[in-house]
């Protein structure tokens, strides 16, 4: 494991963060938001609120972790354009995005955005004590559960108006369905909420996420398939048969972190947690050691998405440190072989492609934009990191 650790920390330090950080706008604030296949940087595109509050928690965490001060110099800038820029301070809530210079582009509101606003806050107040970025991610949590919440489904909605006006749910919705829950938007609602507790220990929070964990169990785990069921009306009936293997992985490390933060002990949720975990080692995992993207009405799709992998890497460690079952971190081993043979794009100044198909070509699709940031290899790296360290 030790050359593993120390090349994790290597490629967290002297790959991903620097390629992000040459992407600081010194004169609008926040990062340039698109980096396209060829490596051309779009200084005029859009800034989203996802990548920017994805950005904050990362260069935040990475802060925590390796005790770096630069990277506590770029959470500074990010939050600064954060609450200036992003936060709607008339309506309350993070806009989708803003223009290249911060002037308010996409004004809806979306639970998603907001949960990942909590996740970023609450990572830098726990770095810097920084009262206001506590108190502002407090907001964001009773704004969640003021107009993201319905108690009549116990589930959180989706999409809303600048004026938090509900409407369709174009920006989490997929394959010719408009859902109005998704199991997207739940996990990383208990993403946030699991961070902000540690940030902020209150009763009322830990309700929220024992309630979270609870309607996991009960309506977004398919007991049948071992799956997470995706997209759902207001009924909580699934709506489209798919199976998406990372985001399924994921849940399971985000389940059990939440368990483990708020100090929950049920074994049905842990056996849930296993279950997932195996079901996608035996059923999405490949003979190369990458993993597959999803199923739709029974088609796969083989395309290898860079977060799938980074992903899937904490969620199999997750599940070797519950099970000791080796086949988990062989299978971690695995994975790493192929991002750093596949994913890693080795060209001078770059990062990790979006995804390359069965036979490793890679796509033309953005080396950064608003849904590619910095979060998902970042963490990957920083989970092992401290993982490893704690052992």
């Amino acid at each position: 494991m030790e050359k593993f650790y120390q090349e994790v920390e290597r490629e967290l330090n002297e790959h991903i963060l620097p390629f992000w950080m040459k992407l600081k706008d010194k004169q609008n604030g926040g990062f340039y938001g698109e980096v396209d296949v060829d490596l051309t940087l779009n200084k005029q595109a859009d800034k989203g609120g996802i990548a920017t509050a994805r950005f904050l928690w990362t260069f935040s965490a990475a802060y925590r972790i390796t005790h770096n001060s630069l990277y506590l110099e770029y959470a500074d800038h990010l939050y600064d354009f954060l609450i200036n820029k992003l936060y709607d301070y008339d309506n309350l809530g993070l806009y989708w995005s803003v223009d290249y210079q911060g002037n308010p582009k996409d004004t809806r509101k979306h639970v998603y955005v907001q949960s990942f606003g909590i996740y970023a806050l609450s990572e830098y107040y726990r770095v810097t004590k920084n009262e206001a970025a506590l108190n502002l991610a407090m907001e964001l949590f009773r704004l969640i559960e003021e107009k993201g919440f319905s108690k009549a489904t116990n589930a959180y909605m989706e999409e809303f108006d600048k004026k938090w006006t509900p409407v369709p749910n174009e920006m989490l919705s997929e394959n010719n369905v408009l859902a109005d829950i998704t199991m997207n938007t739940h996990i990383h609602v208990l993403e946030a909420y699991t961070n902000l507790y540690k940030a902020w220990p209150n009763q009322y929070l830990k309700e929220r996420l024992v309630s979270l964990l609870d309607v996991h169990y009960k309506y977004i785990y398919n007991h049948e398939t071992s799956y997470l069921d995706v997209f759902f009306d207001n009924k909580w009936d699934s709506i489209l048969d798919i199976q998406s293997f990372g985001h399924d992985i994921e849940a399971s490390w985000l389940i059990n972190a939440a368990m483990d933060v708020i100090g929950v002990k049920n074994e049905d949720y842990s056996k849930m947690i296993t279950d997932i975990a195996y079901n996608i080692l035996n059923n999405a995992l490949q003979d190369d050691g990458s993993l597959m993207n999803e199923r739709v009405n029974g088609k796969v799709d083989t395309t290898r998405i860079w977060w799938v992998q980074a992903e899937t890497i904490v969620g199999f460690y997750n599940a070797f440190e519950k099970t000791k079952d080796r086949k988990f971190l062989e299978a971690v081993k695995g994975l790493w072989n192929y991002i750093k043979e596949n994913i890693v794009d080795k060209r001078p100044n770059s990062e990790w492609y979006w995804s390359v198909d069965e036979f490793g070509n890679p796509s033309t699709k953005n080396i950064g934009d608003p849904w590619k940031a910095s979060y998902h290899n970042s963490r990957f790296c920083l989970e092992l990191i401290e993982r490893v360290k704690n052992e």
